[in-house]
């Protein structure tokens, strides 16, 4: 499971840093001292992991210099034999990978990803029909008052998926986010006791909302989604189903999320990213049925510029890293790892949403100890532990502050770490935040950002969070110091 080791890694990364070093040696710096911080860190942040060293060496190469806007064999620049190969390789382990009928490695982000996706929907269902309807064969062939029409019409179509404060994403339809402007947006909750999808719920707002597409996927919701069940309810509502899975691609991949947790079999459209649980470079994808693929992908130039080459020769290597049996055992022991995790904290009466985990991340609430979320992720960073905060249903905190801390066992699985280091994990983590004491502002009142760590906790949870990582050296074989 851990990432590979080779002597030829360290000459490799050591000569590319000396070339740096020539030209601006505080980038070199800055890329070294990079390397020393995630060695020493207790990283638990849900959505990073290593890439491998072949992953890293292929982003850096001259396929960065190529222009490459369209698509295989049809660019609207000379030149991309070799951008087609590249292309056609990462697309190819894609659909193998996960069993789709078509795969998009374009998109240089997740929210690329899902802008694709919007507008390949938007293009199927509502631009098609009103070029079918004005005897056009193209926008450009519509008439003045025509083209009018069908901007407001694109303009006015409603999207349902998964609330904030639930687990959903920002790029499902947010205001603050492009998707928020582009769409009418409505969201569907959890139970308040259980902290669970209400399939039923989600149901009853898809039949009063009729949204043309419902989004389900998460990035911060500790459980399955049943993906069988979700596109049932899209097919009652005439809805297209969009599954984000950026979080849990590397799950699907690995064959832990299967049958109605495996949302490829279920999806009209899936997005995600390259990274997280799939262990690739920075990056988006496309997944999606047939009758889709052709607007898919005219994801150039109807969403994105030009691709990036040298990231798809990443996503390349990365998908086929993704198809060995070693990946697999990798995925499984993620989950068996934020299992682990999970019952360690619970066992020490840390509050957890929705009681527990089926995947590679697990929520906090960490308002029993008087803390915001803030405040925990600051008082675990002094102390070598690296989190995020995040937002819990219904959190009195709100977005900024929070109340819950999100952990994750990507990255630590892939340096090695076990299920009895999460048990220890977790005792460093509950051991900080039963040390940590919330501050008060000049004037007495409380303060959701400052607090008080003890400084003999810090430094003894610091101390053995450094010789967990000295016993998982990550990427051993680099030597730049």
């Amino acid at each position: 499971m851990a990432l590979p080791a080779e002597p030829a890694d360290s000459l490799a990364f050591t000569a590319a840093l000396d070339l740096i070093s020539q030209v601006e040696p505080r980038v070199a710096e800055a890329v070294r001292q990079e390397l020393q911080d995630q060695r020493e860190s207790l990283k638990l942040i849900a959505s990073e992991n290593y890439a491998s060293p072949a992953v890293l060496a292929a982003m850096g190469n001259w396929l960065s210099d190529k222009y490459a806007e369209g698509t295989i064999g049809r660019r609207f620049y000379a030149g991309c034999r070799n951008v087609d190969t590249v292309e056609q390789i990462a697309a190819d382990h894609a659909t193998a990978l996960f069993g789709a009928a078509h795969a998009y490695v374009q998109p240089h982000s997740g929210i690329d990803a899902n802008l694709v996706a919007f507008w390949a929907v938007l293009a199927q269902r509502v631009e098609a029909p009103a070029l079918a309807r004005a005897q056009a064969r193209h926008v450009n062939d519509l008439s003045d008052s025509d083209w009018e029409d069908l901007r407001r019409d694109l303009g006015n179509q409603r999207m349902l998926g998964m609330s904030l404060d639930a687990g959903g994403h920002l790029t499902h339809g947010f205001r603050p986010n492009i998707s928020g402007k582009m769409f009418h947006q409505a969201s569907y909750g959890t139970d308040p006791a259980t902290g669970l999808l209400d399939y039923d719920q989600v149901r009853a707002q898809a039949r009063e909302f009729r949204p043309l597409i419902l989004i389900a996927g998460y990035s911060a919701y500790p459980r399955k989604i049943n993906f069988r069940v979700m596109r049932e309810i899209a097919d009652e509502v005439g809805a297209t189903l969009m599954v984000d899975m950026a979080h849990f691609a590397g799950l699907v991949a690995g064959k832990v999320f299967t049958g109605d947790y495996d949302p490829i079999p279920h999806a009209h459209i899936v997005t995600t990213t390259t990274h997280k649980t799939l262990r690739g470079p920075r990056g988006g994808m496309v997944l999606c049925q047939s009758e889709l693929a052709e607007q898919v992908d005219r994801g150039c130039p109807m969403v994105l510029g030009g691709p990036l080459p040298h990231v798809m020769a990443a996503k390349a290597v990365a998908l086929a890293e993704a198809r060995t049996p070693d990946f697999a055992r990798y995925a499984q022991a993620v989950v068996a790892n934020a299992q682990a995790l999970a019952e360690g904290l619970r066992r020490r009466n840390v509050t957890l949403v929705t009681g527990g985990t089926d995947n590679h991340l697990v929520l906090l609430d960490v308002s029993p100890f008087g803390l915001t979320g803030r405040q925990a992720e600051a008082a675990l960073l002094d102390a070598g532990v690296v989190t995020n905060r995040n937002a819990i249903p219904r959190d009195p905190a709100g977005a900024w502050y929070t109340s819950g801390i999100r952990l994750g066992t990507p990255a630590l699985t892939t340096r090695g770490l076990n299920q009895a280091d999460m048990d220890r994990i977790a005792h460093l983590i509950h051991t900080v935040l039963a040390g940590t004491q919330p501050a008060t502002t000049p004037d007495g009142k409380p303060s959701p950002a400052k607090y008080t760590l003890d400084a003999k906790v810090r430094d003894q949870v610091s101390e053995e969070a450094a010789d967990l990582m000295a016993g998982y050296p990550l990427y051993p074989a680099i030597r730049i110091s």
